[in-house]
């Protein structure tokens, strides 16, 4: 047998990214397949009067929103568990057997599964969803200067899946089969797991159980009694999520006590500076929340605006919009990914490169522009409605530049400014806050739709465009905030930049 490689073997790699970054982003891949590709269809599926359930266009975004809400709250509590009992591999594997189980409960039957199905894939995705990049930040020692460059290729890498995910999916479950699609979000979502078992023997000690010299009996149990908490709580997240009230009452709970638990555990460390740090890390991760509140509008209302107002033709090619809805982000991400890292680079050099604050400013901005383009769509309508899939497009771009300004730079900063014991808890508080961020942008895609279903396409359009004008009003205010209030952020996080 082969000799486990030390983590300082692995920390000290020559070149710009270790080899163990890219069978780690492979994993990912094939989960952000199943997770933009289910992601895709759930409002479609949701609003099918044959097929799918046949929700009304308000009640699919709150829909949308408690599905969303708990995936996100679940990465919250994985993220514990994996810190505390399971480790990052286990967690990892048990999720995403989970999730495997859930796509193919609902590729069975879609109308009559739907919702046990989604409720295993909750729980499979808060298992499996922190841990791949808390482990790609183990990959790093503390202050290699080569961590964002790894979480840059990292986030590109791993939307080629959420490209291919988005795009087949939604054909799939449009035009072929329901049961189609949700069978191939459960295959890819298997390949994602073969390929971590033949490949994790590289990662050495990185996520083993944090119980690994305790008695193996007493560290059995209690990883046996998570797993049995896990599978507990099926009816009672499969009630709240069919219940949007109930989710409601869920999320004001979770808040509260995810805060408490944070400031809790920023209290047991004893350093002052680690604890400035700490609330450096929650500034970054509430502004994520503020970021996704708008951002994730894609799932929701922008899906079924573009499902109903907008054209079919892309520059010269014939192409559903909600395919473009469903992919071009993650096209653009792939595509503007290592040109915005060649960006920081040049401007490294010259020796005038934002720090971590400005770029999350810029990043709002950049989101605020998007919406506005989204908003601007309302004046290249035609009299039915029917406007350009051309400038949704482009707004969409727009969209991505300002998620590459924040989306890897965040994920690197959280584990940066975290002690090391409480990586898997922030960067479960990251994905919490992703989880707000869904939560209240089915909150706000709803508020825009038109409650009454013989509303016209002319009524619909203005309705959304409405609420697109507010939000990148939001956006840009939050950009302004962090720009002019960077060097006192700065002051809290202590060196990091």
């Amino acid at each position: 047998m082969a000799e486990q490689l030390s983590l300082e073997d692995i920390q000290n790699f020559k070149g710009k990214y270790p080899k163990q970054l890219w069978a780690l982003f492979l994993v990912e891949m094939w989960e952000r397949f199943c997770f933009y590709g289910m992601r895709g269809m759930l409002v479609i599926f949701m609003i099918d009067k044959v097929l799918g359930l046949a929700l009304s266009d308000k009640s699919a975004n709150l829909q949308y929103a408690a599905i969303q809400a708990f995936v996100y709250t679940f990465t919250f509590l994985g993220g514990i568990f994996a810190d505390k009992v399971l480790g990052f591999r286990k967690s990892l594997f048990f999720g995403g057997m989970v999730m495997v189980l859930g796509n193919l409960i609902i590729a069975a039957s879609p109308k009559d599964f739907f919702y046990i199905g989604i409720t295993l894939s909750i729980i499979g995705t808060g298992f499996f969803k922190p841990n791949v990049s808390s482990m790609v930040g183990d990959l790093y020692k503390e202050g290699d200067g080569r961590r964002d460059a790894g979480y840059g290729m990292f986030y590109a890498g791993i939307n080629i899946g959420g490209l291919l995910g988005g795009a087949l999916c939604v054909y799939l479950g449009k035009y072929v089969s329901w049961n189609y699609a949700f069978l191939a979000a459960a295959i890819v979502m298997a390949l994602g797991l073969v390929t971590f078992i033949f490949t994790q023997k590289t990662l050495g000690p990185i996520g083993d159980s944090p119980l690994k010299h305790m008695p193996v009996r007493k560290k059995r149990m209690r990883e046996i009694g998570v797993y049995l908490l896990s599978l507990i709580s099926i009816p009672l997240i499969l009630i709240m999520v069919q219940n949007t009230k109930y989710t409601d009452y869920f999320m004001y709970s979770i808040a509260p006590l995810a805060i408490l638990y944070f400031l809790y555990e920023t209290y047991t460390v004893k350093e002052h500076k680690f604890r400035l740090k700490l609330f450096a890390a929650f500034i970054f991760i509430f502004f994520y929340f503020l970021f996704n509140a708008i951002f994730e509008q894609s799932g929701g209302s922008l899906s079924l605006f573009a499902a109903e107002n907008l054209n079919h033709t892309l520059l010269f090619f014939n192409i559903d919009p909600n395919v473009v809805n469903n992919s071009s982000n993650s096209f653009f991400v792939i595509l503007f990914s290592p040109l915005i890292g060649l960006l920081w680079l040049w401007l490294a050099k010259k020796k005038i490169e934002p720090n971590s604050i400005i770029k999350f400013g810029i990043g709002f901005l950049f989101l605020g522009a998007s919406f506005y383009v989204f908003f601007y769509t309302r004046f290249f309508a035609d009299i039915n409605g029917i406007t350009s899939l051309n400038l949704f497009t482009f707004g969409y771009l727009v969209t991505t530049l300002g998620e590459l300004c924040l989306g890897p730079i965040g994920m690197s900063l959280v584990t940066q400014l975290s002690p090391k014991r409480l990586t898997g808890m922030m960067m479960g508080m990251w994905f919490l806050a992703s989880a707000f961020g869904q939560f209240a942008a089915g909150k706000l895609g709803a508020d825009m739709s038109v409650s009454d279903e013989h509303a016209s396409l002319v009524t619909k359009l203005q309705s959304y465009t409405a609420g697109y004008y507010q939000l990148a009003i939001y956006a840009a205010v939050a950009g302004v905030f962090l720009i002019v209030f960077s060097p006192l952020i700065k002051k809290l996080m202590q060196g990091v930049s």
